[in-house]
């Protein structure tokens, strides 16, 4: 029986109506969910009228008894009445636990796991797929608690309804023709109760829904701040600023506590005007069902059904008032979620956007940039790119050199298609990537980064994720060719899993940088990707592992497409073309030897870094002296041999992103 009911719903079998987001309405916001499970809220809508109706027959039956107790001849009285008897007895021993029971069955076997579950579901279906700009402008703990809270929300205020006022419009409406049948004068309090209830609501409901709504916006920003502090803690505790961090906090806190003693104190208004209403409902039903007897109008019966009535709408309103809070409370929670999973996606494929396939036509994987603009959509139309060509020939490897702000990495986000071009396009193998799905353009591309955040999840899992499907040895492999095997085999964590199995810690907390950027690579290397982007591979690297992570670069170079980025010019030299970007264009292109003797940035910028340690390491002063000024040949420079090359480097820790030094002649 159980399992009939929890099978009536599968959560996460649909990711919601075909081809719509939610809706930014409220009711059509509503209805986005509701709507797919329509047949057991109708069911728990026909349930919620059962038990009403049988509740009401409660109250007629004590009034029969009534009746029946004021006869003379109680023998004969009784034996005539054993029909009607053994009926209401059935009525209460097996009609109304057997409507409780299927109406429960429905409410909170059927309905609340599953119609939760799949608002859930969907909601983050929507969310994750939001542009990476999206969960940059936001707390990933406010958008977390939202889409969680958003479920709840619905449910309830849906199921709240059903229950609470269908309840007393069944009850109230059925009580309202019992009395008006016996007398209509016993039915005027209820009237009267009826529309000081309706006008109560009216001034007391918005007032709640937006204090409500206030309140879980301000419960959101406190999740939001605590989250923040928690992801970031390494540097609350390297910056020793716990203080600060309780003061962040505690701002939100104090907020969120005024906004819900605003609430609270509105609520307790409306639980003692309705308190006021519903005494005056039972005196006034009470008093005038004793005149009317006093009087002959009507027998004890009809007062004793009357009376009843009259204590379970007060009892009823009493509770359906909570209901309707509770409802007002969830309608504002919805409405704060809305301003999350109600967003449409601002970056999506086209109407018959196709797969794009790198390597038709005998072409693979050709990058070509064709006058792309780009501002972030700054107000003051300062370009990060301007009308930027660039055209990377298949299996060509490529390196990008710049200041900060030059526009490297906006380069990168948008061949990823993480922004939207505002000029020119982008194209590989002649496609236009906004032609193409986002996902195979992706899938296309593997990418390193210099921060590399891992999932919290086993070490196989984060290789593994390269490559779906991927077996073990085909991991374990991709992890040798990283050099991360050794230091893999070694691991364990907080639950006894080791090596490959053993979990990394929410973001990779658990690894140092250099093991989280070597599982990084060795996941890229399982995508086997016919595009590489490289940015700081291998900057949290020590220059011995990074020697030989180098190496397996090159191999993994082979045949493919690379764009590096890279701010120490040594990890970069070797590549068969190097892009100078300064202020989002191209001023110099060219090769390592070239650019030296050209003389212009980046020789400035190779000066910069070698100037005073590397080249008079390696060559000597007067290599040295002429190097910086850009008047010798390069090859001096760069065939100390790549040991040499990578450890000295290593020794030359300037960032790119100073000013570079003048050459000194």
């Amino acid at each position: 029986m159980f399992a009939f009911f929890e099978s009536r719903i599968r959560p996460t079998a649909s990711t919601g109506p075909a081809g719509s987001a939610p809706p930014q309405s409220l009711l059509g916001f509503y209805w986005h969910f509701v709507g797919q499970t329509r047949g057991l809220f109708g069911l728990m809508f026909l349930t919620g009228l059962a038990v009403a109706l049988v509740d009401t027959l409660i109250p007629i039956f004590i009034g029969k008894l009534v009746r029946l107790m004021e006869s003379a001849d109680r023998v004969t009285a009784v034996e005539q009445a054993l029909p009607m008897l053994l009926g209401m007895a059935a009525v209460v021993l097996v009609l109304r636990p057997l409507a409780l029971m299927t109406d429960s069955l429905v409410r909170n076997n059927a309905v609340v796991p599953g119609v939760t579950s799949l608002i859930r579901w969907q909601s983050h279906w929507h969310v994750v797929r939001q542009s990476w700009p999206f969960f940059q402008n936001d707390f990933a703990g406010r958008i977390a608690n939202r889409v969680m809270q958003t479920s709840n929300a619905v449910r309830e205020s849906v199921v709240s309804s059903i229950r609470g006022v269908w309840y007393i419009v069944v009850y109230g409406v059925s009580a309202l023709v019992l009395m008006s049948a016996a007398d209509w004068r016993l039915a005027v309090p209820t009237v009267l109760w009826f529309a000081a209830y309706v006008l109560v609501l009216r001034h007391f409901v918005p007032r709640m829904r937006d204090l409500a709504k206030a309140s879980s916006e301000l419960r959101s920003a406190v999740m939001g701040r605590v989250v923040d502090s928690y992801t970031n803690i390494l540097t609350v505790k390297l910056f020793a600023r716990a203080r600060d961090e309780d003061a962040h906090v505690r701002e939100t806190i104090d907020e969120h506590t005024v906004a819900i003693q605003a609430h609270m104190r509105l609520i307790t208004r409306f639980m003692t005007t309705l308190s006021a209403l519903n005494a005056l409902l039972l005196v006034s039903t009470a008093a005038i069902g004793i005149v009317l007897w006093g009087r002959g109008a009507v027998d004890a019966g009809t007062v004793a059904t009357a009376l009843p009535l009259a204590w379970t709408i007060a009892n009823v309103a009493g509770w359906v008032s909570w209901e309707v809070t509770g409802i007002f409370e969830n309608i504002g929670v919805v409405q704060e979620g809305m301003e999350t999973i109600a967003v449409p996606h601002s970056l999506t494929d086209q109407p018959g956007a196709r797969e794009l396939e790198v390597g038709q036509g005998g072409v693979r994987g050709e990058v070509r940039f064709e006058g792309v603009t780009f501002t972030y959509g700054r107000q003051d139309g300062k370009r990060v790119l301007d009308t930027l060509t660039l055209v990377v020939k298949p299996g060509e490897r490529v390196g990008i050199v710049g200041r900060s702000g030059a526009g490297k990495s906006t380069l990168v986000n948008l061949l990823l298609r993480f922004y939207e071009l505002e000029g020119g396009s982008v194209r590989i193998d002649g496609h236009d990537i906004r032609e193409v799905t986002q996902e195979s353009l992706r899938a296309a591309i593997g990418m390193v980064t210099q921060d590399t955040s891992l999932l919290h999840r086993s070490i196989a899992a984060n290789i593994g994720y390269g490559r779906p499907g991927a077996g073990r040895e085909e991991i374990v492999a991709a992890a040798k060719r990283a050099q991360a095997h050794e230091f893999i085999l070694g691991l364990s964590d907080w639950k006894g899993r080791t090596g490959y199995d053993a979990h990394v810690g929410e973001r990779g907390v658990k690894l140092s940088g250099g093991q989280r950027q070597r599982v990084a690579i060795a996941r890229v290397v399982l995508k086997d990707a016919p595009i590489l982007v490289l940015d700081e591979a291998t900057s949290a690297l020590d220059s011995e592992v990074e020697l030989a992570i180098q190496e397996q670069l090159l191999g993994l170079m082979e045949g493919k497409t690379v764009i590096a980025i890279a701010h120490r010019l040594s990890t970069i030299a070797r590549m068969d073309r190097l892009i100078v970007l300064d202020q989002g264009r191209i001023v110099e292109q060219g090769t390592h030897a070239e650019l030296i003797a050209l003389g212009g940035h980046y020789a400035a910028l190779w000066a910069h870094q070698s100037g005073g340690f590397l080249a008079e390491d390696v060559a000597g002063p007067a290599v040295s002296s002429a190097a910086q000024a850009g008047n010798v040949q390069p090859q001096a420079l760069l065939d100390p041999g790549p040991v040499d090359e990578m450890r000295t480097a290593e020794r030359a820790e300037p960032d790119v992103d100073a000013e570079p030094a003048p050459a000194r002649n």
